[in-house]
């Protein structure tokens, strides 16, 4: 039976968290929910989840989140890219009020390029004596397609992403959450484990575009930018927060170099279902796309 005390979900509104909650709710588990505000959360489960506001770099937000916690969904923040000094005091501080196991949604690769802000997070959750870690490395999310380019896609029928002619093994957000709750549910079966999950194949975003034009009825154009066209774009038009947009070069240069396509089972292990698919997802979020009179 599930424990009485709550497991936390951090980011628990994006595309990853929210995921999460429902299924630790599915499962009988109770779940305090932190997003940037109490009522950000409230609006999105409603009174299913006790909701509070976290912010990694304020203290005062912290005993209210982190008290009488044990298990802990960690999502780093997309603009918090220096970890060091923005994130991990608080996990200092969740570790002395008591988190024993922290689930961290990681990006795939991270153990190999130290640049990204999640190897920071990984290396001292590693040496964090007392806590117990999972590491999600996901591959790219579906979901980046129908939030942070959605209106590149919708509005300009364009993919404006510098990933070159590589390949990316995507995945759907929705398989990365479950591998995630599995992980929160049965932390004996997951100690300090790190799991890559992926979708069932590596697609190049020609291929992407192929799919979008065949699912929303239009051309969809790969325009494949160079790094410095892209990050102006990002910035200026996407609004993306700097730090953001650093981020976001690396891992697309990853996959311009032909290193971001390596397909795992992990989905399939841990859940026991097979991931969904590029097409799929694309049906089923093709309102994201379609333009409205």
């Amino acid at each position: 039976m599930p424990e009485e005390k709550p497991v936390l979900v951090t980011g628990a509104t994006g595309n990853v968290g929210r995921y999460v909650v429902e299924a630790l709710l599915n499962e009988g588990y109770a779940v305090l929910s932190a997003g940037r505000t109490a009522e950000s959360v409230r609006r999105a489960f409603g009174d299913r989840v006790d909701a509070v506001e976290l912010d990694f770099t304020d203290s005062t937000t912290w005993p209210a989140v982190f008290a009488g916690v044990e298990r802990l969904f960690l999502m780093r923040p997309p603009e918090l890219g220096k970890p060091k000094s923005q994130m991990l005091p608080a996990l200092e501080y969740a570790k002395s009020a008591g988190v024993r196991q922290m689930v961290f949604l990681s990006l795939q690769g991270a153990d190999k390029n130290k640049i990204v802000p999640h190897a920071a997070i990984e290396q001292w959750l590693k040496s964090a004596a007392g806590v117990d870690y999972t590491f999600i490395r996901a591959s790219f999310f579906m979901q980046n397609l129908s939030t942070t380019h959605a209106a590149d896609i919708r509005d300009r029928n364009e993919i404006m992403i510098p990933a070159g002619n590589g390949a990316t093994a995507f995945v759907d957000a929705s398989d990365v959450a479950a591998v995630a709750a599995k992980a929160l549910i049965d932390p004996d079966g997951n100690r300090n484990l790190a799991w890559t999950p992926t979708g069932p194949e590596a697609l190049t975003y020609e291929q992407v575009s192929t799919i979008l034009s065949t699912v929303l009825g239009r051309h969809i154009h790969y325009t494949n930018p160079n790094l410095f066209r892209f990050a102006w774009h990002a910035r200026k038009t996407l609004k993306m927060p700097s730090g953001f947009v650093a981020v976001t070069c690396v891992i697309y240069t990853i996959a311009r170099f032909g290193k971001a396509g390596g397909l795992t089972n992990d989905v399939q292990t841990v859940t026991g279902r097979v991931p969904i698919t590029f097409v799929e997802f694309a049906e089923r979020e093709r309102a994201a796309w379609e333009r409205h009179p």
